[in-house]
């Protein structure tokens, strides 16, 4: 029998946050999986509620979804007002994409297009600022798929940049962070998007399909490094 009285206690679970049915928390949940939490997964979308405090869980991870921050829908007002729970209980929050920008419109900055149109789908380059460098060392690609960012709430530190689309990676006091960029994705995943978001590869600035994929074999490995240290980085107390 195992001395019970020694044993190291569960960790609590991580709250996420999805944006469609058939949406997945992908490399990000394996990693979280393997740090020892279990994942709490709502979908406010399909009506799951979220919680009134986050004093059960280790922090809560926001993705992106289709729909913009700036959508009239009472579910994504909710869950952008929502965000003052892990923001006035200082928990651990990471939002990605659409997560990020729910994250900038709480603060009471702008998300919005680019004023040329440009939109980020497929592999471009990032450039950590000084105080990313002074954090960690950061991907030089990383893969995007959106046609909205956001301005820097006030506050805020800017961790990272790109070319059309300025804030890339943001911290918000010492537990709130925001990235554009995507770094969830399995292989499964990316084939998934690269189908069912063919209609897009038109826009400008995006990149074809194949692009996507051959991004992965060259860049995927560095940006994979990346997403488990960067969360080992904010859920290391929890």
């Amino acid at each position: 029998m195992p001395d019970l009285s020694t044993a190291r206690p569960l960790k609590r679970p991580i709250l996420v946050v999805l944006h469609q049915e058939s949406s997945s928390p992908g490399r990000v949940g394996q990693i979280l999986q393997r740090m020892g939490h279990a994942l709490d997964i709502r979908r406010p979308v399909l009506g799951d509620p979220l919680p009134e405090t986050l004093a059960h869980h280790a922090g809560a991870v926001v993705f992106g979804g289709p729909m913009s921050a700036n959508d009239a829908e009472p579910y994504v007002r909710r869950e952008i007002d929502w965000l003052s729970v892990p923001l006035r209980e200082n928990r651990p929050f990471l939002g990605i994409c659409l997560g990020a920008q729910m994250l900038v419109k709480n603060l009471g900055g702008t998300v919005s297009g680019h004023a040329d149109g440009w939109t980020e789908i497929g592999w471009y380059p990032l450039k950590a600022t000084t105080a990313g460098t002074a954090l960690m060392a950061w991907p030089s690609m990383v893969y995007q798929f959106h046609r909205e960012g956001f301005d820097l709430p006030a506050g805020a530190t800017l961790l990272a940049t790109g070319h059309h689309y300025e804030n890339q990676a943001f911290r918000y006091g010492d537990n709130a962070w925001g990235i554009q960029f995507h770094g969830e994705l399995t292989l499964a995943m990316m084939h998934r998007w690269v189908v069912r978001g063919a209609h897009r590869f038109d826009l400008p600035g995006a990149q074809v399909g194949s692009l996507h994929l051959d991004g992965r074999l060259l860049h995927d490995a560095a940006l994979r490094h990346w997403m488990a240290s960067f969360l080992d980085r904010i859920f290391h107390e929890a």
